[in-house]
């Protein structure tokens, strides 16, 4: 934290606009050195950039940020130049050449960020996941998080919380050394409201199910038409296809986007009775058996097979339906499609992504991760014992437990490990 970083803020260039980023107690001299003058803060001022020898860098907008009203909570600058590889290479050779000066680690911008108290640790969090966005509800949710919706509801949470221990302390203040005032009522609702809140969130889905995508499982007999489906809602040759029985062996995994929602599309092995069959492939038995993992673990499991066999809640699909002579099944959920012909097919899309909106967090709210459903639980945990206790002394040690678990949750209290971890993700210069 003593020493001044830097780094390429922006895209890879070469790119029209490419901005380097200082933060630190130097940043200023950075922009004196550089600039060659006084630059007036929060306006950009355009400058010949100049090294060490007094030869022109590039002409940039110079932006000047004293801190800690800033972005990392130090003195900021930015540097505004042109994009090529070779601009920003001079500019930051000038910058190293700099004593206290030195390159950023990934992540080290928010890192700084977040000691300096400008962010807080779900923010942090909810930013990484904005940088990592690849559809359309990966990027509402992670917005929503970055912009601090989860860590205004925890502070919420912790306030009330402070107002019952406040509570506990004044029953226990009060009170004869041997008769502790019995607590109020509303001490008992209002814990319990709390309570409540907390268990909404923890039963909202998941953000990992943004980043995973909605598992849909392609299951059936050999020769149902399981990996024609799969390309074709995939739409990419992934799978081989072929008339011979048993030629898809494993599981193949997509992800795909479909209209803004993550999915990833699994084709198995056809299933079987290989007991039947004394001349079964080994090979195929292990596929099988994987096939049966994989349904298991799927939201949602189209059925390629008899009508009725499939496991409980599968989707029945008629696969082959622009064939004739082919059996086609009955009932208003079976979804007849040809992906030969590509008969059904935007229907069946539009059916999943439909279903898939239940498995995955709403654009406009907030989610939680696993790290953050587990600090959430520990303080609903501790909230649960509150119920079952009488005595104050135990009730005002589960509410600082929960207390606790809200301080981790936000990163008030937190380990260098699992901060390590987090701001790794991020690019160099965020």
């Amino acid at each position: 934290m003593t020493d001044t970083i830097f780094a390429v803020s922006s895209g890879a260039p070469p790119a029209a606009i490419g901005v380097v980023r200082v933060s630190g107690g130097r940043a200023g001299r950075a922009v004196g050195e550089l600039a060659g003058r006084c630059i007036e803060p929060r306006h950009a001022s355009l400058a010949k950039l100049r090294g060490s020898r007094g030869e022109v860098l590039d002409e940039a907008l110079v932006l000047w940020f004293p801190g800690p009203n800033t972005a990392t909570g130090e003195d900021l600058a930015e540097f505004h130049c042109h994009g090529g590889r070779a601009v920003l290479a001079a500019v930051e050779a000038a910058l190293a050449k700099l004593d206290g000066f030195r390159r950023a680690e990934p992540g080290e911008f928010t890192r700084r960020a977040f000691a300096n108290g400008r962010i807080d640790l779900a923010e942090s969090e909810g930013l990484a996941d904005l940088l990592a966005a690849e559809t359309e509800l990966q990027r509402a949710s992670a917005i929503t998080n970055a912009n601090g919706a989860l860590s205004q509801k925890v502070e919420a949470w912790r306030s009330e919380l402070l107002r019952l221990s406040a509570q506990i302390e004044a029953a226990l203040d009060f009170s004869d050394e041997d008769d502790v005032e019995e607590l109020p009522q509303s001490f008992t609702w209002n814990t319990s409201a709390l309570l409540g809140e907390i268990d909404e969130w923890l039963a909202r889905p998941r953000s990992e199910m943004l980043g995973e995508g909605v598992r849909v499982a392609i299951a059936g007999p050999p020769n149902a038409g399981k990996s024609t489906l799969f390309n074709a809602l995939v739409e990419s040759e992934a799978a081989i296809t072929s008339s011979i029985a048993g030629t898809t062996r494993d599981l193949i995994e997509r992800s795909v986007d479909v209209e803004g929602v993550p999915f990833t599309f699994i084709d198995t092995a056809g299933l079987r009775d290989l007991s039947l069959d004394p001349t079964a492939d080994p090979i195929e038995a292990i596929g099988i058996d994987r096939a049966r993992e994989a349904l298991t673990g799927a939201n949602i499991v189209l059925w390629l097979g008899e009508e009725g066999e499939g496991p409980i809640n599968a989707w029945e699909v008629s696969a082959k339906a622009d064939l004739k002579g082919s059996s086609r099944k009955s009932g208003d959920g079976v979804h007849h499609v040809s992906a030969a012909t590509g008969a059904g097919l935007a229907e069946l899309k539009y059916a999943l992504v439909n279903a898939a909106r239940s498995f995955l967090p709403k654009p406009s709210q907030a989610s939680l991760n696993a790290r953050q459903h587990r600090r959430l639980e520990e303080a609903a945990s501790a909230l649960r014992s509150v119920g079952a206790l009488r005595d104050p002394l135990l009730i005002g040690e589960e509410l600082r437990r929960a207390r606790v678990a809200f301080d981790r949750l936000v990163g008030r209290s937190t380990t260098e490990d699992m901060l390590d971890a987090l701001f790794g993700r991020f690019c160099i210069g965020k």
